[in-house]
């Protein structure tokens, strides 16, 4: 089982700090595993990618702005950089291992929901 995450960090609440203007504080964030080996049936039967998420909010560290980044100047990549160093690479990995958990659960689920009759 060969897992890709992808980082979802578009959505950002900015304000004015210390003269700063649409310094963003908080973002709004989804960690998506897929598996790219293992699909699984949808509701109409057809395989589809193995695929879990989580979401969450991260309130980011805006004590020091002395390498601040002009909002239109902002990319993806930076946005998900500071989530991850708030976060920590520790719980960043956790959240990983517990998308392999969900993901390992739909390709070779321990319960199934079967009808009577």
């Amino acid at each position: 089982m060969a897992i890709n995450y992808t980082w979802d960090v578009s959505t950002v609440d900015v304000k004015e700090i210390d003269g700063n203007a649409d310094t963003v504080f908080n973002v709004h964030w989804r960690l998506t595993g897929t598996d790219d080996t293992n699909t699984v049936k949808d509701m109409l039967g057809n395989d589809t990618p193995a695929i879990a998420s989580v979401y969450g909010t991260q309130t980011l560290d805006t004590s020091d702005l002395s390498d601040f980044t002009a909002f239109a100047d902002l990319t993806v990549s930076d946005v998900q950089g500071w989530v991850e160093e708030a976060m920590g690479e520790e719980a960043v990995t956790n959240m990983k291992a517990g998308l392999d958990a969900q993901i390992e659960e739909l390709v070779n689920p321990v319960v199934q929901t079967k009808q009577v009759g």
